[in-house]
Parts: structure tokens; C-alpha cells; sequence
């Protein structure tokens, strides 16, 4: 069996990424455009975060989110509910040997940003990341040596 001389790490291929990418765009003109024949899906504006797509290429997982985030759950209904067509338009697009099978998780990499600009606006954090700072410039000439 041959080895991967390109891909020595545990990440997606470069391959894997192409791929994803261009489903992740074709997904979402599909989407934007209302091909799909569901007046439950088509009322929903839907953003397609990401795509990752199995070593195989076989499997796209597609992240998405409805604008604003309101009726996520029913949204995410709508859409497998639809898979059958929307995996039959988005492979109208692509030049893959197989049509790959759409799955669809909600993005949640919205709320943890919220999350992580929640934890950083807190004082006690602002104030540990400013004493932080204070030390970087006050360590930067700690060997005593001159510049030269």
C-alpha cells in the first residue's frame, strides 16, 4: 500500500480543503438562489460556514446557520430533510467521480466567539492580560546585555 508522502499530519488534505471549499460555495449559491422545491426551506437564509468532507470525499459535512440564528433547529430540519435534492444540485457543480452524501451540523462557532469576547471583556481578564503586557515590556531587557 502506498503512503501519503504529502499529508504526514492528522488535518485535512490539501485535497480535502479544495473540495470542501467548492461545496461549501456551491451549497450556498444553491441555497441563495432556491433551487431547492421546499417554500419550508426557501423562507430561510442560510450560511454555510464550512464544509469538511471525509478522506475519501465521499461524506461533506456542511456547518450552517440560518441568518440570525433564529429557528436553527427547524432550519437544520428543512435541510435534511432536502438532502436528497440539494446532494443532487450540488452535483450538478462538481467534477467528483461520486456525489458526495450531504450531512448538516449547526455552526456553532458563532456562539463561542460570543463566548470568548464575553470572558475577555471581564475586567479580572482584562486586567491579567494588561499586568501580562506590562511584564513583556518590562522583561524584554532581562540578560543585562546591550544591543549591538
Amino acid at each position: 500500500m502506498a503512503s501519503n508522502r504529502f499529508n504526514t499530519g492528522p488535518g485535512p488534505s490539501q485535497r480535502q480543503l479544495r473540495v470542501g471549499e467548492l461545496i461549501r460555495r456551491t451549497l450556498g449559491d444553491v441555497l441563495l438562489r432556491g433551487d431547492v422545491h421546499d417554500p419550508d426551506l426557501n423562507r430561510f437564509s442560510i450560511t454555510v460556514g464550512e464544509v469538511r468532507t471525509s478522506p475519501d470525499l465521499k461524506v461533506a459535512t456542511a456547518y450552517v446557520l440560518p441568518l440570525g440564528g433564529l429557528d436553527a433547529e427547524e432550519a437544520l430540519t428543512a435541510l435534511r430533510r432536502n438532502t436528497r435534492e440539494l446532494r443532487h444540485l450540488v452535483s450538478k457543480g462538481l467534477t467528483l467521480k461520486y456525489a458526495p452524501q450531504l450531512r448538516f451540523v449547526l455552526d456553532e462557532t458563532f456562539d463561542r466567539m460570543d463566548d470568548t469576547r464575553r470572558l475577555l471583556s471581564e475586567d479580572r481578564v482584562r486586567r491579567d492580560v494588561a499586568a501580562g503586557d506590562d511584564e513583556g515590556q518590562d522583561g524584554d531587557d532581562q540578560d543585562g546585555g546591550d544591543e549591538a
